[in-house]
């Protein structure tokens, strides 16, 4: 498949021969049209996010160069159903012309300019109107960003000062999750619970504190899921007394975990955080990078947890990934320290409130509201997907499969057991999930492989018969990696 990618402004002495390079006027060079030149370039200049580089040079990179509905294709021609939207993030699907129309529009009026200095522009200001009329009702303000991370950084930042503010400057602690997810900054992986990432450099940084994860399957042995709701909750409440609640500004966690592995908690889970942290009058930030604009079938994640946070950090399906734009969602009690005690909340971004996306996000949040894909989603197209995603509980390789709105996920397992607890995992270091991962991209579905824990998050958009051809997919694919264990005896 041709691409018509172009590399411009490269000087003359930077191309050398055999760089992939077709030389047509000076200072000026075209991309080729064939895979390995774009994978040769790739490893030669491209630093790739959370990747083992000297492998991804050894097996070369998967160019992908369109996409349409739930579909994307690369450079070989192969089209792939996209079961992670991009990454948790292309919620209406890929093709919306009318989300270019209205950045193209944006940008030939005004293609940027910035929110310092007492100025603002028209997107901005009607974005931060519209997110503030979708948001629960308690949250009147909205801070502009350009990530998930970002955002979360924002969100400490804003408990920070607000405690400040409040005359308790010492209220510094932040406490989260083992296993979260909460960006790749400095503070956004300190506030996460990857140890991988924590093992790359001095994190987390002083103050960031970390409970367990409320994860039934692993952790609530000999219990009912209502009974390890609750328990994992009050590990919240131990830790705030270990630290002193003096101490302590704010708890923050994903409604449902995503990229730890779509980690649904028992219903009395968030309930019960909401009653700590109301005793003890510390802050909750529920990050809905990825939950909100529909995931889980709903505007916001919250909504559906018996939560009601001061904070909700936010990226991702805002502009269903066409433009890079975060921001957090600020409660009243917050907004009103920071207007009415503040001064300058020294804080922000070159491209906060960014004009052009800001205009994306309008229009993207237009097609949510206005096609009824979050209503169909809670009504329709999730229960669907928990249905023909709970089926794959009957192949020999899964042991559980659980699923909320666009989010599933399942593990794979070396022997079934009676309940999730009896199963018999497969030996660390194998590599079983990504074994399955690469059936999966080879076969024409995307499928996120977290240690042997496989998960989607398709576009919001997909339709029941979609999900079956996805579903069937994923079954095909768990086909060939039972044969790849039997062959490699790792059942036996």
């Amino acid at each position: 498949m041709a691409i018509d990618s172009m590399v411009a402004g490269v000087h003359a002495p930077d191309l050398e021969a055999g760089d992939g390079l077709t030389r047509d006027t000076p200072g000026r060079a075209t991309l080729g049209t064939d895979t390995a030149e774009l994978q040769r370039l790739d490893a030669a200049h491209y630093l790739h996010p959370f990747t083992d580089h000297g492998a991804l040079r050894s097996q070369g990179t998967r160019v992908m160069v369109r996409g349409d509905g739930i579909y994307v294709w690369d450079s070989e021609g192969h089209r792939i159903i996209d079961g992670m939207s991009g990454l948790w993030c292309v919620n209406v699907g890929y093709g919306r012309a009318s989300i270019v129309d209205a950045a193209a529009r944006q940008m030939t009026a005004l293609p940027f300019y910035n929110s310092f200095f007492n100025t603002t522009n028209v997107p901005a200001v009607r974005l931060a109107a519209r997110l503030a009329a979708l948001a629960p009702e308690h949250f009147r303000h909205v801070f502009f960003t350009s990530s998930g991370s970002e955002a979360n950084d924002t969100a400490v930042r804003m408990a920070w000062r607000y405690w400040q503010l409040m005359g308790q400057p010492q209220r510094q602690a932040i406490i989260s999750r083992r296993n979260a997810y909460h960006g790749s900054t400095i503070a956004g992986a300190s506030l996460g619970g990857m140890a991988g990432m924590h093992a790359q450099g001095a994190l987390p940084i002083p103050g960031i504190h970390h409970i367990e994860q409320p994860h039934f399957a692993e952790l609530g042995r000999g219990m009912s899921e209502a009974e390890f709701g609750l328990k994992a909750a009050r590990w919240l409440e131990e830790k705030i007394l270990e630290l002193g609640p003096e101490n302590v500004a704010a708890f923050i966690g994903e409604p449902v975990q995503g990229a730890g592995g779509v980690i649904i908690p028992p219903r009395t889970y968030w309930p019960e955080i909401q009653r700590i942290c109301d005793r003890y009058g510390i802050l909750l930030i529920s990050d809905e990078v990825i939950c909100g604009f529909g995931r889980l079938g709903a505007w916001f994640g919250c909504e559906l947890m018996g939560m009601r946070p001061d904070l909700i950090p936010f990226a991702k399906g805002v502009t269903s990934g066409y433009v890079p734009l975060g921001g957090v969602l600020v409660s009243d009690r917050v907004a009103d320290a920071l207007v009415e005690k503040g001064g300058d909340f020294n804080h922000g971004f070159t491209y906060s409130g960014h004009p052009v996306a800001c205009a994306a996000a309008l229009e993207n949040l237009r097609i949510l509201a206005e096609e009824g894909v979050i209503d169909k989603v809670a009504q329709e197209t999730g229960p669907y997907l928990k249905a023909a995603f709970g089926a794959l509980a009957s192949h020999p390789l899964v042991g559980h499969a659980e699923s909320m709105g666009m989010a599933a996920g399942l593990n794979l397992v070396r022997r079934k057991g009676a309940t999730v607890h009896d199963c018999e995992p497969f030996a660390r270091g194998l590599g079983v999930g990504m074994l399955c991962r690469g059936h999966m991209f080879d076969n024409g579905v995307i499928m996120r492989a977290v240690g042997d824990r496989m998960i989607v998050a398709p576009p919001l958009v997909i339709t029941c018969a979609e999900i079956d051809e996805m579903v069937g997919r994923i079954r095909e694919c768990l086909d060939l990696t039972l044969a790849d264990v039997q062959r490699r005896g790792w059942l036996s």
